[in-house]
């Protein structure tokens, strides 16, 4: 299940919808990122959308699920989400390029601390209205999720595993980093930038 859990994870939604239905690569076009928010700037919301559906069903599903169909305890939910994520950054199907893991990371919280995930998400919404920064609103979200399961479980599996993918997001976003510091970070509608 493990394995499973990759392989779903791994599968490039953004990539094939922009093969499928455009005929084009993201990975050449716009910020060359496989994820939502580049294939929204590509191609518009009407097919960013079930990329963005699809990459949070990626986290959820197997979290959710599969602890139950392998016939191990929900502490494995963890483990299965975890996997999910590193296959969306990681997938086999495009020699290893993808996402940053925010929408599938996001999926996986949905399934083991609700609250923590619509928090985030809320977080997330406010930081993009506010500022059309989608770089810093997923940094921004990734901190808070650790911090409202700290509030609401306390320290323990989720609490870690939320503080690394807060970390690893942070990691991925170096390059969004450096732009904000100097000003000059792409804005959501204005062009091309880093995608999430």
């Amino acid at each position: 299940m493990l394995v499973v859990s990759y392989l779903l994870g791994a599968i490039p939604t953004s990539y094939l919808v922009g093969k499928w239905v455009r005929g084009i690569d993201l990975r050449r076009e716009g910020s060359g990122n496989l994820g939502a928010t580049n294939a929204f700037r590509v191609m518009g919301w009407k097919l960013a959308l079930p990329v963005l559906v699809f990459d949070l069903f990626k986290g959820w599903f197997p979290a959710y699920y599969f602890p139950g169909l392998a016939g191990v305890g929900q502490e494995w939910a963890l483990a299965f989400g975890a996997v999910a994520i590193i296959g969306h950054v990681f997938s086999i199907y495009v020699r290893f390029r993808g996402g940053k893991g925010v929408a599938t990371s996001a999926g996986v919280f949905l399934a083991v601390a609700p609250v923590a995930a619509l928090a985030g998400l809320l977080v997330w919404g406010a930081v993009v209205a506010a500022t059309r920064i989608v770089s810093l609103a997923s940094i921004v979200a990734a901190v808070v999720v650790p911090v409202v399961v700290w509030a609401e479980q306390g320290i323990g599996a989720v609490f870690w595993l939320a503080l690394g993918l807060a970390a690893f997001v942070i990691y991925a976003h170096r390059a969004n980093i450096r732009r904000l510091l100097a000003g000059t970070e792409h804005r959501f509608g204005s062009g091309s930038g880093s995608g999430r």
